[in-house]
């Protein structure tokens, strides 16, 4: 499997990248700074499969066009978009921090860039998965799983510390669910949009135990453990939809298999038809 991973640089892609290589399969990691061409090539050393470095900037993707001219360089089966998701716990870590370069580099990358490469993945002919790495509270809606007091931490997170990280990523989330509603309705061939929605990230060592698919509305996990259950996600081909995840009891394999076989998807309460609706008219 060719994957393309979008953000390679950040803390969940470079633990995610040798988990990815030790499955034969081949990724191409996509970096704004040259700098870390040389930190990413070690992570391929000695494993089974192909890594290459990508140098570019998602800030320049303004058309699916330009999304479509990576995609056909790479030829991807897989596509991920870990793009920037390090730059939110840092913010909820120290609300004091903000975002470099400001509202305007967040829309153009977490929400535009994202969606021309969701456009032009969902219509390569080669791309059956699409992994977004979003985060627990990218949703507009209270469902009956997460209490009022939770849901107010969401509120306030969405509304007062990351306006406009939160709005981009909702955008972003709803306009995959979109694609991926308005495919299925349409009988289109099998693609699996995996939205990936981890609570309050961690750097410590993974703990190799989650709560996964349907989880309270607060709560931590460890980068490395992001990466773990993506991994997983990727290699089976029944997982699909939104699936929260936080630190819990439950060992990753067995999480990640009863999230699939259950068909457990948190996108429950959202307004599915309207965001179809919206960006299909």
């Amino acid at each position: 499997m060719q994957v393309l991973l979008l953000g390679g640089h950040g803390k969940i892609a470079l633990h995610l990248t040798p988990l990815l290589l030790n499955r034969a399969w081949n990724v191409t990691s996509v970096v704004r700074n040259p700098d870390h061409e040389s930190e990413i090539l070690e992570l391929g050393k000695g494993r089974q499969g192909k890594l290459n470095v990508l140098v570019t900037s998602l800030e320049d993707v303004k058309a699916a066009s330009d999304a479509q001219k990576i995609l056909d360089r790479v030829t991807p089966d897989y596509v991920v978009w870990a793009a920037v998701c390090n730059v939110l716990i840092n913010m909820l870590n120290s609300n004091r921090r903000r975002r470099q370069g400001g509202p305007a580099s967040t829309i153009a990358i977490d929400q535009e860039a994202a969606k021309h490469f969701m456009t032009a993945s969902f219509a390569s002919p080669s791309v059956t998965k699409f992994l977004m790495i979003s985060y627990l509270g990218s949703r507009k809606k209270q469902p009956h799983w997460i209490t009022d007091e939770q849901w107010q931490g969401i509120i306030r997170l969405n509304t007062e510390i990351l306006p406009t990280y939160a709005k981009a990523k909702q955008e972003a989330d709803e306009y995959m669910t979109a694609l991926a509603a308005r495919r299925k309705q349409s009988g289109g061939g099998p693609f699996q949009a995996i939205n990936l929605r981890p609570g309050t990230l961690t750097d410590e060592p993974a703990s190799g135990k989650v709560e996964l698919g349907i989880t309270p509305g607060r709560g931590t996990v460890a980068r490395e453990d992001v990466a773990i259950v993506a991994d997983q996600l990727l290699a089976r081909e029944d997982t699909e939809g939104w699936i929260d995840l936080v630190n819990g009891n439950k060992p990753v394999k067995e999480a990640v298999e009863k999230v699939a076989t259950e068909k457990i998807d948190a996108i429950e309460g959202e307004d599915v038809e309207g965001m179809v609706k919206r960006f299909f008219p």
